[in-house]
């Protein structure tokens, strides 16, 4: 995919944080985007704004959808199709967290997470298999630091990002021999919205979101034949404790 210019991306959640940074960073380099939130008129607004920032007109459209739900994924999928014809990458990104401990952390936010960031993931892929299938192309999921270190207060967070690790790394193997590729990418502190942040010059240490999407625009450049398929990522000098 060392030729970006044409292809077709779907970014889950793509209307803010990471999602967005990697939205611009694709439009950036030709490639035509389709952005999914779960409200309708933030990915609209969201998309329109991205073709200004990128003078890209008709290059990115915004869709309704929710990943916890695997017909929304695949309409999705169809509406990008049915704009652009193809798909060759898919960036699984949408989620969220809630965090206490096992003692107070509930049901309802349990089963929010889980079903946002790890059921989400693999509703965004099962439901573009097919299209990947045609076009050869990219996986790329977004886990976390959090998906290989635990924390106290992190249950339902470490364990759907320990979940999004392992199921891409397995969902690689599974997918390699029809030419896909499939990667993750697990960022540490990252400076978005995320969990009430707000970001700010006090947050310059933090990884920024222009950084991630450079980080896939180079992993869709390399050379076929290689396969970055786990990326952890984190700040180069964070504050001293």
């Amino acid at each position: 995919m060392k030729d970006l210019k044409g292809k077709v991306a779907l970014i889950t959640g793509g209307t803010k944080g990471i999602g967005y940074g990697v939205a611009e960073a694709l439009l950036n380099q030709g490639l035509k985007v389709v952005i999914t939130s779960r409200n309708k008129q933030s990915a609209e607004d969201v998309a329109k704004e991205l073709a200004i920032k990128t003078n890209t007109s008709d290059a990115v459209i915004g869709v309704e959808a929710d990943v916890r739900q695997l017909q929304s994924q695949e309409a999705a999928v169809k509406q990008a199709i049915d704009k652009f014809g193809k798909l060759d990458l898919v960036l699984a990104n949408a989620g969220l967290g809630h965090f206490g401990s096992i003692e107070d952390i509930t049901v309802e936010q349990w089963n929010d997470v889980i079903d946002t960031n790890l059921t989400g993931v693999f509703n965004s892929i099962k439901a573009s298999v097919d299209e990947l299938k045609k076009s050869k192309g990219y996986y790329i999921t977004i886990s976390s630091l959090a998906g290989t270190n635990f924390f106290a207060g992190g249950s339902a967070y470490n364990a759907s990002k320990f979940g999004v690790t392992g199921f891409t790394q397995a969902v690689m193997l599974d997918l390699r021999q029809h030419g896909i590729k499939v990667s993750t990418i697990m960022p540490g502190s990252v400076s978005t919205h995320f969990n009430g942040n707000e970001p700010s010059e006090k947050g310059a240490w933090k990884i920024q979101i222009e950084d991630i999407g450079e980080l896939v625009v180079d992993l869709l450049k390399m050379n076929p034949r290689t396969l970055p398929s786990k990326i952890e990522v984190r700040p180069t000098t964070p504050p001293s404790k």
